[in-house]
């Protein structure tokens, strides 16, 4: 004979075995950086190379922007001596040793002592002009980086929409949530790669560019500096 009891028994044996399990391996499905990233599509693959690219300037330039503002403190007191002595070639010399853009304008200043002040001037400042070009490399190219990679992340953003409805309209009536998971990650995932990018690569042209800032400071310091050496002796007579 049947009884209640053994009828809320069955019941409830049938329920356990229709719920799903849970065990501790659903804690492994973590979201991994390397595999989101992956799901972004070609377009991630543009957007890694645009940040390799970011960095080497990066490093690159404040290697060479740094070592070009090192300077000696005494460098215009030495070359005034030299000046003040006839020493023109010993002066020479000491810049070529010193290799930075300060003491090649310099440089190039000493080496036009026999004509007017007008075109030693002008000299100084073209060689000026090409230190500043030096220094600049690359930074376009940063620049171009910085506005560039949000644009390419929305374009993955764009593409990955078209993706997701193309799926949906083809999936019919047979509409599942991984048929748009594809394009969704797509297009959510570009947009977050180029604007990290883009945002990296914005504060790092700002930041090369304030040192450049601060090299022209000290190139022009020492225009001011050799210039007044040069008016001097007029003034004394």
């Amino acid at each position: 004979m049947i009884t209640l009891n053994t009828l809320l028994q069955a019941a409830a044996g049938a329920a356990a075995q229709e719920l799903p399990v849970l065990t501790t391996g659903a804690e492994s499905n973590e979201m991994n950086l390397l595999e989101m990233a992956s799901k972004g599509g070609w377009i991630m693959v543009i957007l890694a190379i645009l940040s390799v690219i970011c960095f080497y300037i990066l490093f690159e330039r404040n290697y060479v922007i740094r070592k070009a503002g090192q300077e000696d403190p005494l460098f215009m007191e030495r070359i005034k001596d030299y000046i003040a002595n006839g020493e023109t070639k010993a002066a020479i010399g000491y810049c070529r040793g010193v290799q930075t853009p300060s003491a090649r304008m310099i440089e190039k200043g000493i080496s036009r002592l026999d004509k007017p002040i007008s075109d030693i001037q002008a000299a100084i400042e073209n060689v000026g002009n090409m230190e500043v070009a030096k220094l600049e490399k690359g930074l376009t190219i940063m620049a171009t980086i910085s506005s560039g990679a949000p644009m390419i992340g929305f374009l993955g953003t764009v593409i990955g929409m078209v993706r997701a409805f193309w799926n949906m309209a083809n999936a019919g009536n047979n509409i599942d949530i991984t048929t748009l998971s594809g394009g969704i990650y797509e297009a959510m995932i570009t947009t977050v790669g180029g604007l990290i990018v883009g945002i990296i690569a914005m504060f790092s042209y700002n930041y090369l560019v304030t040192l450049i800032d601060g090299v022209i400071n000290k190139m022009e310091a020492k225009t001011m500096a050799f210039m007044d050496l040069l008016y001097e002796p007029k003034e004394k007579q």
